[in-house]
C-alpha cells in the first residue's frame, strides 16, 4: 500500500472508493481545522496492482499537444499529472499556454508578478525559481501568464530560440520522474519549444472527423522536429477524449484511429463527464474534486497504461508516410468497456 498525504483548501470529503476493474483502492480522510481561516487536510491511500516496481529510467518529458483547440489538452495535462502524483511519482506540470488554464485549473490565480514559463524562455529565471507546490504532495507546477504570448515575438531573433525550454528543464530531469507540458492550440514557437524539450508527444483527440483532419499536420511537424532539432522525439500515443460510445460516429472514428495508430492508440479513453468540466472551476484535478467520477477513473487508467508501457518506442516513418504500429500486446487500441458501472454513475453530458 502506497500513501499520499495532501494538504488543500475547500475539500471536506471522507469516503472510500473501490474500483477493482483497474486495481485501484482509494481511501480519503479529511478533517476541518481553524487557523487563520479554514484549512482542510486530506489523507489518501492509493494502491495500484502491478505497479509496485516502477521503472528506474523515468525522468520523461511528455508534451500534450494538438494544434486543434477544444480537444481536451489542458484537461488531459492536469489530470494525467495528478494521476502520476497520486501514484507517488514526483511529477511536474508546466503550463506552456498563454491562456494559463492549467495554472487556474490547479487553483492558482493570475499573478503578473509571479515567476512563470515566460521568464524561463527569456532566461530571466530558473525552473527551480518558478516551481509551485500544489494540493497534491508530489505534484508541482510551473505556471503561465498571458505575457507568455509575447515570447513568440521576443524570441524570433534570439539565438537557440527553439532550445530555451529544453535547457531550462535540464536541471529538473533527475528530480521529477514525469514532466508534463501543456501546449497551446497552435504550432507556434511555444509549441516548438515544448516539442524540442519533450521525449514524447501525447496527442488528445476528440472522436470527431474534424479532429482527424488536423492530425497529419501535427505528425508532419513532429517528423520535421525529429529531423532537425530533436531526433529522440517519439509518439507517446493517442488518447481519445470526450468520447460518447453510444454514437456510431464515435465508434467509427475510434476504428479509424486504431487502423492508423495500432497499439499507439491508448486503450484508456476519456468519456464526456460533467465532473471533468466542473473540476477546473474549483481549482482541482478531477482525482481530488470527485475521485468516484468516470473522468477521474479514465485518467488514472491512462497514467497506469503509460507507466506500464514504459518509454515510447516507435519507428520513424519517412515524411509523407502514415504512422502505423502493429498492435501485438494488450494495448491494441480497443476502448475498454466499463462493466459493472450503472447508468446512474456515468455522469455524461449531453
Amino acid at each position: 500500500m502506497c500513501s499520499v498525504r495532501n494538504v488543500g483548501k475547500g475539500f471536506g470529503v471522507t469516503g472510500v472508493f473501490r474500483a477493482e476493474h483497474f486495481g485501484l483502492i482509494l481511501h480519503m480522510n479529511s478533517w476541518h481545522a481553524q487557523r487563520n481561516g479554514i484549512a482542510f487536510e486530506m489523507r489518501m491511500d492509493l494502491c495500484w496492482q502491478r505497479l509496485s516496481v516502477l521503472p528506474h529510467n523515468m525522468g520523461r518529458v511528455i508534451a500534450v499537444a494538438n494544434q486543434k483547440g477544444g480537444v481536451g489538452k489542458t484537461t488531459t495535462a492536469i489530470n494525467l499529472a495528478a494521476s502520476f502524483a497520486a501514484a507517488e511519482v514526483n511529477t511536474l506540470l508546466i503550463d506552456c499556454d498563454p491562456q494559463a488554464n492549467a495554472t487556474s485549473g490547479l487553483g492558482f490565480a493570475k499573478d503578473p508578478e509571479r515567476v512563470c514559463t515566460y521568464h524561463l524562455l527569456l532566461g530571466a529565471a530558473t525552473a527551480e525559481e518558478a516551481l509551485l507546490a500544489t494540493e497534491l504532495e508530489q505534484l508541482w507546477l510551473i505556471p503561465s501568464h498571458k505575457n507568455l504570448l509575447g515570447a513568440n515575438i521576443e524570441l524570433v531573433e534570439a539565438q537557440g530560440r527553439e532550445f530555451r525550454l529544453r535547457e531550462a528543464l535540464e536541471p529538473l530531469r533527475e528530480r521529477f520522474q514525469y514532466i508534463v507540458l501543456d501546449c497551446p492550440p497552435a504550432l507556434d514557437l511555444l509549441t516548438l519549444n515544448a516539442l524540442v524539450a519533450a521525449d514524447s508527444v501525447l496527442i488528445p483527440m476528440q472522436a470527431e472527423y474534424f479532429a482527424l483532419e488536423g492530425i497529419s499536420e501535427l505528425l508532419d511537424t513532429v517528423e520535421r522536429i525529429r529531423a532537425a532539432l530533436n531526433p529522440g522525439l517519439e509518439i507517446e500515443g493517442v488518447v481519445v477524449t470526450m468520447l460518447d460510445e453510444r454514437t456510431n460516429l464515435a465508434q467509427q472514428v475510434v476504428a479509424e484511429l486504431k487502423s492508423h495508430f495500432g497499439e499507439k492508440l491508448f486503450a484508456a479513453t476519456v468519456p464526456r463527464n460533467i465532473r471533468l468540466a466542473e473540476a477546473p472551476s474549483h481549482g482541482k484535478p478531477a482525482l481530488v474534486y470527485d475521485p468516484r467520477s468516470r473522468g477521474a477513473e479514465s485518467y488514472i487508467r491512462l497514467a497506469k497504461e503509460i507507466i506500464e508501457r514504459g518509454p515510447a518506442v516507435v519507428s520513424h516513418p519517412s515524411s509523407g508516410q502514415t504512422l502505423t504500429t502493429e498492435g501485438t500486446g494488450e494495448h491494441g487500441g480497443q476502448p475498454e468497456h466499463e462493466d459493472g458501472i450503472g447508468a446512474e454513475e456515468m455522469d455524461k453530458t449531453a
